[in-house]
């Protein structure tokens, strides 16, 4: 069996993976970066919360939706190093697909709940009962 091994060993490394080009794997700065991004992305949301920057709950739902959707770009460039150019294009179409049947399904299931919400027979509370 080490005979069979030996003839088919070309030099390659446990490490080596071939024809892969070196722009597509991160360097230490852009790691860097990443995690310094993403540190900041997360700390400015839950100062926004603690501190009660916006008096309207919506208004501070709707901003860290925004920073939740950046995060999830730097987390994408910076440590799935995702671009066009990878794999000829088809890992972006595969994000774009995935991103269009999840706002999909999420507006279907705030639509069917707002709507089984407002259908619903609303029954007074009674408050006597309740000592």
């Amino acid at each position: 069996m080490s005979a069979h091994h030996s003839e088919h060993d070309h030099g390659h490394g446990h490490g080596d993976h071939g024809a892969h080009d070196s722009e597509s794997h991160g360097t230490f700065k852009g790691y860097v970066t990443g995690f310094i991004l993403s540190v900041i992305l997360t700390a400015i949301p839950f100062w926004l919360v603690m501190g009660h920057v916006f008096s309207n709950h919506t208004t501070t739902a709707l901003v860290i939706a925004g920073f939740a959707a950046v995060q999830i770009v730097v987390h994408m460039v910076y440590f799935l190093h995702m671009n066009g150019r990878m794999e000829g294009g088809w890992s972006l179409l595969a994000l774009i697909f995935t991103g269009i049947l999840l706002v999909i399904v999420l507006s279907g299931s705030i639509w069917v709940m707002y709507h089984l919400n407002n259908n619903m027979m609303h029954m007074p509370v009674k408050m006597e009962g309740m000592s």
